[in-house]
Parts: structure tokens; sequence; C-alpha cells
């Protein structure tokens, strides 16, 4: 995120001498992405980072892609029976090269540290409550929370009840859209959401444990380390890159005369896909205006909604946790009787949301079991 942020004891400058009562020098560690040309924070321990003890199992991953029709489709999640923790429980769903979109049931808490190695994650909790935890402080999470984990952060959740959470993976960075910021990344006045809306960490005193499991994630694989201290030893830490949770609650929909397209609700952006917001707003105030979607031809990007709460206004047969996707190449759009259900309506009731990405997305395997098949023909007058 574009603003500056400082939690606990930090020297005055930055790579100079820092010593704790005992004359021990902490030790200064920097976060930055591009190199050393991109956002950066710099973290303060009181062990070294890098002592590793063990190096432990590599466990491969593998996503394999239905080989099926080119269609339309209408997955209903809430089937899936899987359940672990928030990083075990996942179910890919959709991936390409620049983007892994999962499922996670989440029933217990995790039992090691967690960092992902060539990825940011977003974490959107759709129900249950916990607690991250991380080496930049702690969060509480709840329904609605947009959780933000730029890759190389160190954390783990701890439940207070049972989640359901989609998990979107991203190869390039996670960032708010470039059109809501201004020259100096700060939100713009006419930004849907600002900086008042973004929840930070909390920090707290440095962890003294001894001999801790780290399960780093790479593109194929889960390398696991035993470090010799615990990561979440800061004294602390400033700068730009921190995790951070922004509720889907807290987005103020941009409204108009007619119907707006999907970019007013863009929430966040990266180079390969977007991620948007659709929550409880104004209807279209023309006098003649239809709020219900105009059919739309996806041309250059294939789109995802996941279905949070409310009244779909322009879909049937549609449940809490479905997701629908709509492949680039076809139209799409509001089903028959939809948009004349429309006409009049002066308010949508409903949450999604909505992940639009630049290139074709693979559907994974683990979709053929909660697959609506009868979804492609329900735009078909009978």
């Amino acid at each position: 995120m574009p603003f500056y942020q400082k939690r606990g004891k930090i020297p005055n400058k930055r790579h100079i001498q820092f010593r704790d009562s005992k004359q021990n020098l902490y030790w200064e560690e920097l976060i930055s992405r591009k190199g050393f040309s991109g956002i950066y924070s710099n973290i303060y321990h009181t062990h070294p980072p890098t002592a590793i003890e063990v190096i432990g199992t590599l466990n491969k991953i593998e996503h394999t892609a239905l080989d099926e029709a080119h269609r339309h489709r209408h997955l209903q999640t809430s089937k899936l029976n899987v359940n672990g923790d928030i990083v075990s429980s996942r179910v890919p769903l959709f991936f390409n090269s620049d983007v892994t979109i999962y499922k996670s049931h989440v029933t217990k808490s995790m039992s090691s540290l967690y960092r992902n190695g060539c990825a940011d994650e977003v974490l959107f909790i759709h129900s249950g409550s916990g607690s991250f935890k991380s080496n930049f402080g702690n969060i509480s999470i709840k329904p609605g929370d947009y959780l933000v984990i730029p890759r190389g952060i160190i954390w783990h959740i701890e439940i207070n009840e049972d989640m359901k959470v989609l998990v979107i993976e991203s190869y390039e960075s996670i960032e708010t859209p470039a059109r809501y910021r201004n020259e100096f990344g700060q939100l713009l006045e006419h930004s849907p959401f600002s900086e008042r809306d973004i929840i930070t960490p909390e920090f707290v005193e440095p962890a003294d444990d001894k001999a801790v499991e780290v399960e780093v994630k790479l593109r194929a694989s889960i390398q696991t380390y035993s470090y010799q201290h615990h990561p979440f030893d800061l004294v602390g830490w400033d700068g730009y890159y921190f995790p951070y949770v922004f509720n889907i609650n807290d987005f103020m929909p941009i409204t108009g005369k007619i119907h707006q397209p999907p970019p007013v609700h863009q929430t966040f952006q990266t180079s390969g896909f977007v991620i948007c917001s659709f929550v409880p707003r104004m209807f279209d105030y023309h006098p003649e205006a239809i709020p219900a979607p105009y059919a739309h031809s996806n041309i250059d990007s294939d789109e995802v909604i996941y279905y949070v709460d409310g009244e779909f206004m322009s879909r049937k047969g549609i449940e809490k946790e479905s997701i629908t996707y709509h492949p680039m190449g076809l139209p799409h759009g509001p089903q028959p009787g939809k948009i004349e259900e429309s006409i009049g309506a002066k308010e949508a009731n409903e949450f999604a949301v909505m992940i639009d990405t630049f290139k074709p997305l693979n559907l994974a395997k683990q979709c053929i079991d909660i697959d609506d098949n009868d979804y492609p023909y329900s735009w078909a007058n009978k």
C-alpha cells in the first residue's frame, strides 16, 4: 500500500547501529519489491532472520486442468467436501500464469507458519472469524474482509469459528486502482474508499520462541524450513510494505443516471487481472433506465463472480458461495425476465466479488463435481 506506517522501536536512520539495553545489535532486514526500486519496509529482529536449522521436505503441488467444452459455468462451491487450515483446505478452481483462485473451508487453526515466496495473496473472508498473526503484527479478521498479504510476509491464522474463504493468489503485486491514486500514491477524493478504511497490523511484543517451522510456497511446491528463532521477533518496523485489511462493506459504490460499467466497482488491480466489489447501491435514476446490466461479449477477459450475499439482480438459481464463470469469446448477460424485473427498482441488495482476468483461465479438475451442467442453457426461453 502506498502510505507510510511505523510500529515499535526503530533507529533514527536506516542501516546504522541499533542496539538493545545490553548493547546487542538488532538485526535489520529489508523487504522490498522490484529489487531496490519498489516499495519496501525495514524490519528489526532480535535474532538473525537467516538462521536455518533444518531444511525439510519439498512437497509438490500440481494443478490439473479439465479438458472440457468451452462454456459458461456455475460452480456450487458450498458443496466442496474439504476441511483443514487456511492452507491445507485450499481447493484450486481456476488458474493461469497470472493467478490461481481457490476456495478454502477452514475448520482449524494453522500449526506452522507460512510464507508465500512467489505470490501476493488476497483472502476474502466470506464467513467466520479469526486472528491473522504475522511478523508485522496482528489483525482481527471477520466476514467481508479482504485480507491482502504481500509475498514474503510470514504469517498464520488462528480461527475463532469455521471460515469460508475465497483465496486469490497473484503472481504480480496486488495494488489499489491506479486511476484512484494521485501522483504521490494517495487515494483520490473521488475514490470509492480511502486510507481511513484500511486496517494495518497491531504491533505485538517480539516472540522469543525457539525452533519454529515455516512453510514456504513456491510456484509448484511447498518447502519446509526449521528456523533457529521465531521470525515474529520484531522490535519495530517502518515503511510502505505490510499486510492489511479492507472490508467490502466500506466500499462506497459509484452510481449514475444510467447503468455504470463494472470498472466503477474495481477495488484492486494487477497487471494480469482486476478485483471488483459489488455492494448494495442505489440504482440508475434516468426515467427510462434499465438497472440490469446489458449483455456483454467478453473479448479480452474471463469473468469470475463469487456470490456472497443478498438478491443477485441479474441471475436466477444462484446461491451464496456460487461462482459463475463467463469465458472470453462468449456473450453473457441477464437471464430471461431479469431485465424486465429490474425496471423501476430503486436499489440493489447484493454482495459479490468479481475477478476479471486478461488471459484465459484453466478450470481445475476439482470443479467437476460442483459444476452445474444446465447453467449454459439458462438464457434460453423455455
